[in-house]
């Protein structure tokens, strides 16, 4: 699959909400083009329940602003000056509450693996419709990643380098009872709550208390962290997919 059509799914598949929305959205939009920060604060500042609180040209200015004016969302070029997207992503996510999407023009496999690594919640081209922009920003302040299920699958086929099946559990994960296993496990493998519920003959409420759990004992974000570290670590391997 062609990266642009991949960001296609994963700018228009719907992912199932952990978390209420929120009733008003604030946003830091960062980029080195002033014509392409103000493009996005006219979209953003045109919605009833957003609002940008602050403008960068640089990751640095990003990094500053981001820990004064602590926004829900941060849209984040991958291509700055100072200090890029990738890195100031890692900051603002290690130093605040923030969640990150990253944006581009470029059309670059390894951005979008080395981005959901750093903790980015997603990652757009800078083409994509207002509309689906808006999506994606509800979407993350909600708490949730824009990569489909489905997506993810094919995504980790693609870049992630397996450590190898184990017998053993990675000391990573040694803090997580059986079950929580089973359900990382399913996350991996790309199923959704529903699917992992049928799988596992539980209630979907169940599988959502579950999903919680694992992502508080391993500190992760969301979904997508917790299915890069799965196969980073060798918990799961691209085999297990097609099973």
């Amino acid at each position: 699959m062609e990266l642009s059509s991949l960001l296609t799914l994963i700018a228009s598949n719907r992912v199932e909400s952990e978390t209420p929305a929120k009733a008003e959205i604030t946003l830091l939009v960062a980029d080195d083009q002033q014509l392409v920060r103000a493009g996005l604060a006219l979209i953003v500042n045109g919605e009833p329940d957003m609002r940008v609180v602050g403008e960068a040209q640089d990751g640095l200015q990003a990094l500053d602003l981001a820990r004064k004016r602590a926004p829900d969302v941060v849209l984040l070029d991958i291509r700055m000056p100072a200090m890029d997207g990738l890195t100031a992503s890692r900051r603002i996510l290690a130093e605040t509450n923030s969640r990150v999407i990253l944006l581009t023009t470029f059309d670059t496999d390894e951005y979008v693996f080395e981005g959901l690594r750093a903790g980015a919640s997603g990652f757009l081209l800078k083409d994509t419709p207002p509309e689906q922009l808006c999506w994606a920003i509800r979407n993350v302040a909600a708490g949730n990643a824009l990569i489909d299920p489905a997506v993810t699958r094919r995504m980790i086929l693609r870049f992630a380098a397996a450590a190898g099946s184990s017998e053993t559990t990675p000391d990573r994960l040694k803090e997580l009872t059986a079950r929580e296993l089973d359900v990382l496990r399913l996350i991996a493998r790309g199923r959704s709550n529903a699917e992992i519920a049928a799988d596992l003959v539980i209630e979907e409420s169940t599988v959502k208390s579950h999903v919680a759990r694992v992502l508080t004992k391993l500190e992760l974000r969301d979904r997508v962290q917790a299915v890069v570290l799965a196969y980073e670590c060798g918990f799961v391997t691209p085999d297990l997919l097609g099973r």
